[in-house]
């Protein structure tokens, strides 16, 4: 009866997992598909738009610098419950946001509680499922983006039965609701003191951090301008909103099934770097078709990005996760990559806005995000899983001592 008891338990577990990772993205998601809708009772233009995106993805990369300090302060349950609570309410104010600048103000209390779950939750997953890391962040990468096909496509099917845009918007606190039930009774109590104080100077002081927040900054900023453009891009060539957001939609699933697939793919291989590569070859198809042949093979452009951005963006985290062996550490290598990551996601939707009212399309910036692919190709040569150790070394807050042992650890080694 123990043992039953102790497997639902568990499978609950899982499924806190999945819906809270499935809460991440239907509030950027969503904005795309009603995009002619929003601008035309709002009044905001193509660069008051790129603001719910880019205010969200800069709460994103602050918050994540501060997620270790949240953890040791609050505990890790208490902060994922809070910032759960702040996206139910965030959601549902939706329906009463009218106005372009409150719409941006929901954005940024969604933004507020995802980018504390980002900050957090890699390192809870690693603790708690410590012989399947590869799976679970797999499972909740793919739940990401499965909410994120999930806002694409159901928005403006709501909106259109309700008669309300806001109400396509709004709906997402009935999921965000549901999460916040399961955190609050299956998520494990915080046991212990936490090992992250002091982890974001130690982490900082290693070039390692800053590529690995490059790399994830550039991927995801691909992923921003994709969510913030692609719908208006094929709306611009007569799609209708329904259709954009379809399209989108199989943006998000194809996302999904890679997030879930390439990590399952890769759990056995000590070096994921053959992996990424593979996600980056995808990458450069899909933009590449966006840039020179939008209007041929829309779709097919359409899955190759959405393989690659999903595939990459699990794998990414696993490679953080990978550096050190203390989950709590850990955790806080993934929270510092997507902080500083996140921060530069931030500027390329608004610039793809810029480059779209100085040429009057869209293919500049797509070209502008296939010569990043390459950029980011280049810099995780680097990621070799025999210099994890010496690009960390002196992190390992558990055998720290304060003043000059902590100062002589982190001048000591060849972070490369």
């Amino acid at each position: 009866m123990m043992r039953v008891q102790s497997a639902l338990v568990r499978a609950m577990l899982v499924a806190t997992v999945a819906l809270i990772g499935f809460n991440l993205r239907p509030f950027i998601t969503s904005i795309g598909p009603l995009a002619g809708k929003i601008q035309q009772h709002t009044g905001l233009g193509l660069q008051g738009m790129a603001m719910l995106t880019f205010v969200p993805m800069l709460l994103m990369g602050g918050v994540a610098f501060i997620g270790p300090a949240l953890q040791s302060a609050f505990g890790a349950r208490r902060s994922v419950i809070a910032a759960l609570l702040m996206i139910c309410c965030g959601c549902a104010l939706r329906l009463l946001s009218p106005s372009g600048w409150s719409l941006i103000t929901t954005a940024a209390l969604i933004g507020l509680g995802v980018a504390i779950i980002q900050a957090i939750f890699p390192g809870m997953i690693k603790r708690e499922f410590a012989r399947h890391v590869g799976p679970m962040m797999g499972l909740y990468s793919a739940m990401l983006m499965g909410g994120g096909a999930l806002g694409a496509l159901t928005a403006p099917v709501v909106s259109s039965s309700a008669g309300l845009w806001t109400v396509g918007l709004a709906w997402f606190a009935l999921p965000a609701t549901a999460a916040l039930l399961l955190a609050w009774s299956f998520l494990p109590i915080d046991t212990g003191r936490s090992k992250t104080e002091g982890a974001a100077r130690l982490l900082l002081a290693r070039p390692r951090t800053w590529l690995l927040m490059l790399c994830f900054g550039l991927m995801n900023g691909g992923y921003t301008s994709v969510v913030a453009w692609l719908a208006p891009a094929y709306q611009e060539r007569g799609w209708s909103a329904e259709a954009s957001g379809g399209l989108l939609a199989v943006l998000a699933v194809s996302q999904a099934l890679s997030a879930l697939a390439l990590p399952l793919f890769a759990r056995n291989a000590p070096d994921r770097r053959p992996w990424l590569w593979f996600t980056f070859v995808m990458q450069g198809i899909g933009f590449a078709g966006l840039a020179f042949a939008p209007g041929y093979a829309a779709l097919g452009w359409v899955i190759m990005l959405g393989c690659g951005l999903g595939g990459c963006f699990a794998l990414m985290l696993i490679v953080a996760l990978d550096h050190l062996s203390d989950p709590a550490q850990a955790g806080a290598l993934s929270a510092l990559m997507q902080g500083g990551g996140f921060l530069i996601a931030a500027a390329p939707a608004w610039l793809v806005a810029l480059l779209h009212d100085v040429t009057g399309g869209y293919e500049a910036g797509w070209m502008g995000h296939l010569a990043t692919v390459l950029v980011v190709a280049t810099v995780v040569s680097r990621f070799s899983p025999g210099r994890y150790a010496s690009a960390m070394r002196g992190v390992d807050i558990t055998k720290q001592a304060t003043g000059p042992l902590a100062a002589h650890c982190l001048c000591d080694a060849n972070p490369r």
